[in-house]
């Protein structure tokens, strides 16, 4: 039943179409960036409630940030969507035994983040502001949120930040778009209205929102890490970038799949860290 549900969304959306194509890619648009799941459960805000918690409004948003202190560099966690802070929990206690100065953040419309949708760009300005205000070193980001980081480093060029690990994160939003299309079953009606739609309200296509080119312009020393079974985001998107990110190496896995949560995963993390 869930497996028939996107394609009947699709097909209704698809049907608003034929009588207005604008509003139908309000619709689909809508149904894209808006989380169906990401807050949080009872397990995850007792372990959370243990950091140092503080709330940074953006453009009207109050995006939760935790933090557990170190005397090392500030690190950035930014999860993916329909995810949180607690789902880098593995890591942290890892980070904090090498006494690593740990932020993780809820994106806009997850966790105890407020709003009710997510954009992948203004998700790249929060990564951007509660960098400047924590003097942030290093991002870690997991799916969307390297995607995100890459965005918001290319923008701002911060000199605090010198090293990014990127995991399982899609190379363009063009391959992202198509696979919600494909999942949806759009028309062409749909799909052209979807790409107008992103035109008027960010001022650039989508082909525009590239990690693959956004990252040629980074200094950052980077590593990827991409899971060649991933069945979320393909695993020639790594190499894609791999090809555009001068400063970077790719690791490559196998058995881990999308989530990359694995003490193999860690060991290569903290290597590269500490190096």
């Amino acid at each position: 039943m869930a497996e028939l549900l996107p394609k009947f969304l699709g097909s209704t959306i698809n049907l608003v179409s034929q009588f207005s194509p604008k509003f139908a890619s309000k619709l689909a648009i809508k149904l894209f960036s808006t989380p169906r799941k990401g807050r949080l459960s009872d397990i995850e805000m007792e372990y959370l409630d243990r950091a140092f918690q503080e709330d940074v409004v953006i453009e009207n948003i109050s995006v939760r940030t935790y933090r557990w202190l170190g005397k090392k560099e500030t690190i950035l966690l930014t999860h993916g969507w329909e995810s949180n802070a607690f789902r880098w929990k593995d890591l942290i206690d890892i980070l904090k035994t090498y006494d690593y100065n740990i932020i993780a953040l809820d994106a806009p419309g997850h966790g105890n983040s407020s709003g009710n949708h997510f954009n992948t760009v203004f998700y790249s300005e929060c990564i951007h502001a509660i960098s400047k205000k924590f003097k942030v070193n290093i991002i870690i980001g997991h799916s969307i949120g390297g995607t995100a980081a890459i965005f918001s480093q290319y923008k701002y060029q911060l000199d605090s930040i010198h090293k990014m690990i990127l995991l399982g994160i899609p190379a363009d939003f063009t391959g992202v778009f198509k696979r919600y299309e494909t999942l949806m079953g759009y028309n062409k009606k749909v799909s052209n209205a979807m790409a107008e739609l992103v035109i008027k309200k960010h001022n650039n296509t989508i082909e525009y929102y590239s990690a693959t080119n956004f990252s040629k312009e980074i200094k950052a020393k980077g590593l990827i890490i991409h899971d060649k079974k991933d069945r979320i985001i393909p695993y020639t998107d790594a190499l894609k970038l791999n090809r555009s990110y001068e400063n970077a190496k790719l690791i490559s896995t196998k058995g881990f799949g999308h989530k990359l949560k694995s003490d193999l995963v860690y060991s290569h993390i903290t290597t590269f860290l500490n190096a």
